[in-house]
């Protein structure tokens, strides 16, 4: 911040509005900044309107037609009307509804706790918070090829360590798994909830970073006044903490509901949606019936189908984001009408949590009954621990033996921090030690907590056997390039929706957001066959045209907060020491924008580093490949090269380990005075 030299703020009074009789008919018919909005809209609306809006009606109109050979028919609902009849779809979406529900609320169970468990540590909370986002951050073919290997049947070190435990065979007792050793992936009645545990680990890093955002927001009175009030730890965190994170808890719900529901990479490099089609979300029947059948009027049906499910997530995310914004007060005649309608609107809000909790559980129930009990017993037996110490540490208090019960929750803190930095740390671990395996190690499965002796064999056949090299430049360039891309045209339409005054722009913000929230899925039928019309696939000009439909509508959502977040009298006081418009823009708001900026470019950077659907679907040739989908190509069949994947999984992640752990603090004051603060 020190290159910004402060404003002079106006002492006298600031200059009266400008009044309709100072603005021209085109002003005051499309708002007094209407030029300069469409200066900075005009990126990012050829950018959505092309890769976003257009593959969209592209797709409506491409499920009606049926290939028939080089042609395509016109069909009409056909498509449509086949589904009704379609069991492998049918399967595809109760797997993405149980895939989703389950996920969300592990994922919401532990984030919450882990969050709850940084927020009250004073010392190496930065530290942990740290090592908690990593799974987050490396990339999904990373994970999935971590834990493919930590869940072997065989070779896997999961079945050795429970073995080694006793807990193996206590849960085949108990009837969890059906046989002991597990086939984690290759049981049927064992691969979904292990998918689901997958996402879980890879999704609660996110979650615990937007709560810890929210807590932050949270006042400190709230919780002395509850505590002179003689409130307990579970009052106080009913009372205070649940209702101040309502907002963060339902966006940051909604947003990776909406993630979770249209995920297809980490199911399909962890099973391909197997055995049979028990882990097969929608999402792969449509690339299925789209790229491998060639079927695109048929896939295209399958994703357009599911758009009432998203269309009803994306308008309660709407609503959410922009009901603190839009309460106008009433007119008095109407005041009463309105109190009444408030009144009925907070019972609902109220009931609303109450009535999807309960419609979602028979669902559940109804759809998975055999994972149902079992998500009970293991969420059951997380809630009764937690209960447990947390009525311990109140019975202590009580009795004011106020040392011992600062024992008690300490020790608690401690032994549950350390069985979350185990279950989040410990697949890292293992591919960091079998990096450095020599292939014989890895083969005989010695030496399997600590190399020895520490080699770098397997660095060296990664880069002679595979065209690794040429894999991370590419991915390098495409990252750049995208995130560069999404950050200049973010930027430009963030600061027009949060500064400038023009119509249209509520319409516009809507509009963002509704992209932004577009699955992958819905959008890789039709830009495929764009790109083929245009002569781009097997490019990485494919790959950089097309990835800023994930991570600029995200870039522009939340800098349109964060802009709004810096106080408007700075820009004004540069306005009236003779700045223009857009020199206010380029040497106040930006500077001060820097942390929004830079948590736009790791999310961005990350996204694009990680994808991996568009490069699978647009890339074929081994020179144009990226690293998620060069690695993934490195299996196979069942020959799985464990240490050369495990090397190739260290060099992929370490440079955005890096990233994040040095712009951790920019990602969470940007998402705290961003979208993700209600």
């Amino acid at each position: 911040m020190s290159s910004v030299r402060p404003a002079r703020v106006p002492t006298a009074r600031k200059s009266p509005p400008s009044g309709p009789g100072s603005l021209t008919a085109v002003q005051r018919r499309l708002g007094r900044d209407w030029r300069l909005a469409a200066l900075f809209l005009a990126p990012m609306a050829v950018l959505v309107g092309g890769l976003v809006l257009v593959p969209i009606a592209r797709s409506i109109i491409t499920s009606t037609t049926e290939r028939h050979g080089q042609d395509s028919v016109f069909v009409g609902l056909d498509n449509y009307l086949a589904l009704v009849g379609d069991d492998q779809f049918h399967t595809g979406v109760v797997n993405s509804f149980v895939f989703t529900a389950y996920a969300e609320v592990f994922k919401v169970v532990l984030g919450l706790a882990a969050a709850l468990l940084l927020h009250h540590r004073r010392r190496g909370r930065a530290v942990l918070a740290g090592l908690l986002l990593v799974p987050w951050v490396v990339p999904t073919v990373v994970t999935a090829f971590s834990w493919r290997a930590l869940l072997d049947p065989i070779f896997g070190s999961v079945n050795t360590l429970l073995t080694a435990t006793g807990i193996g065979p206590l849960l085949a007792s108990a009837h969890l798994v059906d046989s002991w050793p597990a086939g984690w992936l290759s049981d049927p009645s064992l691969a979904m909830p292990s998918v689901i545990l997958v996402n879980v680990w890879k999704g609660v890093p996110f979650f615990t970073v937007c709560f810890l955002a929210g807590l932050k927001a949270i006042p400190a009175d709230l919780y002395e006044a509850a505590t002179i009030d003689g409130a307990s730890a579970w009052q106080r965190f009913r009372s205070v903490t649940l209702p101040g994170l309502r907002h963060v808890i339902t966006v940051t719900v909604t947003l990776s509901s909406i993630w979770t529901f249209n995920n297809f990479d980490l199911v399909w490099l962890l099973t391909q949606g197997g055995p049979g089609d028990v882990t097969a979300p929608y999402v792969l029947i449509a690339y299925s019936k789209a790229i491998l059948q060639l079927q695109y009027g048929a896939g295209a049906a399958v994703t357009l189908v599911m758009l009432p499910i998203i269309g009803g997530l994306v308008f309660v995310l709407v609503r959410l984001l922009r009901q603190d914004t839009n309460i106008k007060l009433p007119r008095r005649r109407r005041a009463a009408r309105w109190i009444g309608t408030q009144r009925w609107a907070a019972t609902a809000r109220k009931a609303l949590p109450w009535v999807v909790a309960a419609l979602v559980t028979g669902l559940l129930a109804w759809a998975s009954p055999q994972i149902f009990w079992k998500a009970a017993v293991v969420l059951g037996v997380i809630l009764l621990i937690a209960a447990g110490v947390g009525r311990v540490v109140s019975t202590l208090q009580s009795r004011g033996g106020r040392r011992s019960s600062s024992a008690v929750s300490g020790l608690g803190s401690w032994a549950a921090l350390a069985g979350l930095l185990f279950f989040v740390l410990g697949p890292l671990y293992w591919i960091a030690v079998t990096a450095f395996k020599s292939e014989g190690q890895v083969v005989m499965r010695t030496d399997d907590l600590w190399p020895t002796p520490w080699t770098l064999e397997q660095f060296g056949a990664l880069f002679d056997n595979q065209p690794f090299g040429r894999w991370y430049l590419n991915t390098l360039l495409v990252s750049a390039a995208s995130t560069a891309v999404a950050l200049v045209c973010a930027a430009l339409a963030g600061y027009a929706l949060a500064r400038l005054r023009f119509r249209g722009a509520q319409g516009f913000t809507v509009t963002v957001l509704l992209t932004y929230v577009m699955p992958g899925a819905l959008l890789f039928i039709p830009l495929y066959q764009m790109l083929i019309g245009a002569r781009l696939t097997d490019s990485l000009w494919s790959l950089v045209v097309t990835y800023p439909t994930f991570t600029l509508p995200f870039a522009t959502w939340l800098l349109v907060g964060y802009f709004s977040s810096i106080p408007i009298e700075l820009e004004e006081a540069a306005l009236v020491d003779g700045c223009s418009r857009i020199q206010a823009f380029g040497r106040v708001v930006l500077p001060l924008a820097k942390p929004g900026l830079l948590a736009v470019a790791l999310f961005t950077l990350t996204n694009a580093w990680n994808e991996f659907l568009f490069a699978f679907v647009f890339i074929t040739k081994d020179e144009y490949k990226t690293l998620p989908v060069g690695m993934q190509s490195m299996i196979a069949g069942d020959v799985v090269p464990q240490g050369q994947l495990a090397a190739a999984s260290l060099l992929v992640s370490i440079p955005v380990v890096i990233m994040y752990a040095l712009g951790q603090r920019f990602l969470t004051e940007g998402l705290t005075a961003g979208a993700v603060k209600g």
